[in-house]
């Protein structure tokens, strides 16, 4: 009531006169339904008097009349922030590939979780770890590889999951956007003439499944005139993979980029306790694999006979880039009473991989990059932690 207040004073000179004004408005407010809460700005009010006739006796009366142009809160659009793509970041030239004598390198990168929740002041806290994804995108430009595979979950998208959701992680969806996007551009600076693949992982299934469920309608809407485009709210239009020269392979679980013809990486599936998801992959794998979703740090191997003679498979998982002092939603994860999240560590490991490897001969290496306090250590160097 406070705008009407305003006006009405600036309207009528005595306190008294104030009081039955603003008694009147809100008596009308009532009287039709409207809630103050849902005023936005008071366009108008008039006071002006009329006078009547009593048809028997002929008496004048007069009547105090109040008239108010109000427009709802909703007139000039959401109160709430709308999602929009990330911001673009301007890069140089692309370069060509600079792959090391020995043959080619691909580098791996594990669920990053990119999100944030509020803390009491209000300023965004990242669930994933900035240090470790710093000393992962330096190793990349150390490597100069010739690939380079995001393996899913780069994006956490908590407001779309099907879990109970906190307070401070409400409205944090757009920065999460725009990070991601930046971080495109980061992976593109550091590797400018790779390939870039981003694998869809669970967590980016999110968003298509949380549009149809709760808004069918703008499932796959497009640009005008565009049908070959990225639909608008997905995750490669959002987070501008065009404007980066980062391939987008939606489905999950059928994302899947071949190294070699021995060696592919996905999102991953399975999930099992005391390091045993690799022996899982083991088990019904036929060539070699790397792959996330876990946030563990595995690696197994086993060697089959057949007719063809031994053959030697390995099952990998990096670990992740993401926190794991419990900042991320997950069912071992708590919260105090205001919902922000309490620290209890997770059986995760953080990591990443490099892997060179012969395209001819189906050959290659797998090289686990550990990192620890925001800095990897690799082939005798340490990066990060600046």
């Amino acid at each position: 009531m406070g705008a009407l207040s305003d006006d009405i004073a600036r309207a009528a000179e005595p306190s008294g006169a104030k009081r039955a004004t603003l008694g009147r408005i809100a008596e009308l407010l009532e009287r039709n339904g409207i809630d103050v809460d849902e005023i936005g700005a008071v366009r108008r009010v008039s006071l002006y008097q009329q006078v009547t006739k009593d048809p028997e006796t002929g008496e004048p009366t007069v009547h105090d009349l109040t008239a108010v142009q109000l427009s709802p809160r909703w007139a000039d659009g959401p109160e709430w922030p709308t999602v929009v793509p990330g911001p673009l970041v301007r890069l140089p030239a692309p370069k060509t590939p600079q792959a090391p004598a020995s043959g080619s390198v691909a580098v791996i990168l594990p669920d990053m979780q990119i999100g944030y929740y509020r803390a009491a002041d209000g300023a965004l806290v990242p669930t994933h770890d900035e240090a470790a994804l710093a000393a992962a995108i330096a190793v990349t430009a150390a490597a100069k590889p010739d690939l380079v595979v995001l393996v899913g979950d780069n994006l956490d998208l908590p407001e779309m999951g099907k879990y109970r959701l906190t307070a401070p992680y409400q409205n944090t969806t757009q920065a999460t956007i725009d990070r991601a996007a930046i971080m495109c551009a980061e992976i593109r600076r550091a590797a400018p003439g790779a390939r870039v693949v981003w694998i869809a992982g669970n967590h980016e299934e999110r968003l298509p499944r949380y549009l149809i469920d709760n808004a069918a309608a703008a499932f796959g809407l497009r640009r005008g005139n565009i049908p070959d485009a990225w639909p608008v709210l997905s995750v490669p239009y959002l987070c501008r993979l065009d404007d980066y020269g980062v391939e987008y392979l939606s489905g999950y679980p059928t994302g899947c980029v071949w190294i070699t013809p021995k060696l592919r990486v996905i999102h991953g599936d399975r999930v099992a306790s005391g390091g045993s998801t690799a022996h899982k992959y083991l088990a019904t794998e036929k060539v070699s694999v790397v792959y996330g979703h876990i946030h563990r740090i595995e690696t197994a191997y086993r060697t089959r006979e057949d007719f063809d003679g031994p053959s030697t498979v390995m099952a990998a998982s990096p670990g992740c880039l993401a926190r794991i002092d419990g900042v991320v939603p997950s069912t071992r994860g708590g919260t105090d009473l205001d919902g922000r999240p309490l620290t209890r560590h997770e059986d995760w490991q953080q990591g990443l991989a490099v892997v060179p490897y012969d395209s001819n001969s189906g050959r290659f290496t797998y090289e686990q990059v550990p990192i620890f306090d925001g800095q990897a250590f690799w082939r005798g160097k340490v990066y990060g932690g600046e």
